[in-house]
């Protein structure tokens, strides 16, 4: 499978990735990943999405792209500078662009629930990882992409990804699948409450 094998992009994509090189953004996720989670956001209809890291928008325009009319997708990034570029270019009612520290928005948000979470920044993802994965549903997805080494990562940033597949893989709640492709994903499914049968007399 190349790039060139994915077909679909959301309409918007071409202006948004005009306006990312032009803005200097560089952790936008690549297609490969987007493309991810177009279909694991159409397995959730009339779900409540999440999205941490909005950046400028090409993740979020890929969600959108495969959430049917009845779900809803909130996306929280502190740059304002970069949120403004996915404010321009998507208008869709379905979407909450929440331009706030993830930590605090995390913080304040905690009894809310989720269907979808694509963790995509530092909080919920390598911090305060607990409080989001309560926010999961039964059979709620969470997704992580950028797990494989990559060249921008800084010097001792390696070990904290391997710990946090360990914290990961440690957890009882979750089904869990590591993927070395795209830039490493990881999504993992919240377990539902565990049914024990009657026995039988």
């Amino acid at each position: 499978m190349t790039d060139e094998a994915i077909q679909d992009f959301p309409s918007s994509y071409v202006a948004i990735d005009e306006a990312t090189k032009r803005s200097g953004f560089t952790m936008a996720s690549d297609p490969k990943t987007c493309s991810l989670l177009k279909t694991l956001a159409g397995t959730k209809p009339g779900g409540r999405l999440l999205e941490l890291g909005t950046g400028t928008g090409l993740s979020t325009a890929w969600i959108l792209a495969g959430m049917d009319n009845s779900a809803v997708l909130t996306s929280i990034d502190n740059d304002l500078v970069f949120l403004s570029i996915a404010k321009k270019f998507l208008k869709d009612d379905r979407l909450s662009l929440i331009n706030q520290d993830a930590g605090e928005w995390i913080q304040n948000n905690k009894d809310t629930k989720f269907d979808l979470i694509f963790a995509d920044t530092w909080h919920g993802k390598y911090l305060m990882l607990d409080d989001i994965l309560n926010m999961l549903n039964p059979g709620g997805l969470y997704i992580l992409d950028d797990m494989l080494p990559q060249s921008n990562w800084p010097e001792g940033h390696h070990g904290k990804a391997m710990r946090l597949l360990e914290l990961l893989e440690e957890r009882t709640d979750l089904n869990l699948t590591r993927q070395c492709w795209a830039s490493g994903i990881v999504i993992a499914s919240k377990k539902a409450n565990s049914f024990i049968p009657l026995l039988k007399s």
